[in-house]
């Protein structure tokens, strides 16, 4: 795969971005979503949780698209929501604006669940609803300053985006306690501690590293990746239920395109070459 820069998926600067925006573009397979709202330090308002809702469904149904990163390019990942903008839903009771209908639901809570692999890259500050979003991907990698928090107990607020199901699942009942109930800060190690991320890079790494990774998933069977990332999520809720898929799963995965190609290159000691 050639090197992707970021520099050549960086939007142009938008003084008059009060609402945010959701960047995407699509190169060489990789899907990059890029949350762009640098002066409010990438706080969600209602508009931006539709847009990256738009993005996932855009990145679901793109052929070409085989695996998305979801990033920013400013300096920090994202604050949470923007509790001025957002309040007025909160106040009535209407929490659509986190779940629009229709759409992929980028926390894989609701509505239609993606089905294709996903890496967060995070960095700076990623409070509340950046950190849920982290948690939803199914590689996180994140710079060694970042800083993490669920502040939600200081707001009077529940989280709702996944953090007290997910959280729990990565570290374990009581370090997921400590922070959720408090609101403390937590650096990169202590994540990497809690298993709520796999690698911690240098800034200037952490881009470059997403889409190594990314690049490697796009070189494996795509019809092989769904279906372990389909597997795994039911293991999550039901193991006896995935075991029983499992002989199911692989018997049409050997009649593919993919295993033919992939056994011919282990036999001529060389790379797989499938069709995307």
């Amino acid at each position: 795969m050639k090197t992707i820069s970021e520099k050549l998926i960086k939007p142009i600067i938008d003084e008059n971005n009060n609402e945010g925006r959701i960047n995407r573009k699509l190169i060489q397979n990789i899907f990059f979503i890029d949350i762009d709202r640098p002066k409010k330090l990438n706080g969600f308002t209602p508009y931006m949780f539709q847009e990256i809702a738009k993005a996932f469904t855009e990145y679901e149904n793109e052929n070409n698209a085989l695996c998305a990163i979801v990033y920013t390019s400013g300096k920090n990942f994202c604050a949470g929501m923007d509790l001025k903008k957002v309040s007025p839903y909160l106040k009535k009771g209407n929490h659509n604006y986190i779940h629009p209908k229709g759409y992929i639901d980028p926390l894989g809570l609701k509505n239609k669940k993606r089905s294709k692999p996903l890496i967060c890259a995070v960095k700076g500050i990623t409070f509340t609803y950046g950190l849920e979003l982290m948690l939803a991907a199914d590689i996180a990698l994140a710079e060694k300053n970042t800083r993490f928090a669920m502040l939600e107990a200081k707001r009077g607020l529940l989280m709702t985006g996944g953090a007290t199901i997910r959280f729990i699942e990565r570290s374990g009942w009581s370090n997921a306690m400590k922070y959720l109930l408090t609101g403390i800060e937590f650096d990169s190690k202590e994540a990497l501690r809690m298993n709520l991320i796999q690698e911690i890079l240098d800034e200037k790494k952490l881009f470059t590293r997403a889409v190594e990774l990314a690049g490697q998933i796009c070189n494996s069977s795509h019809n092989a990746v769904k279906e372990i990332l389909k597997n795994s999520n039911v293991a999550l809720n039901d193991t006896k239920k995935a075991i029983k898929q499992l002989d199911k799963v692989q018997n049409k995965l050997i009649k593919g395109a993919d295993f033919k190609e992939g056994l011919k290159s282990f036999i001529e000691k060389r790379p797989p070459r499938f069709l995307k």
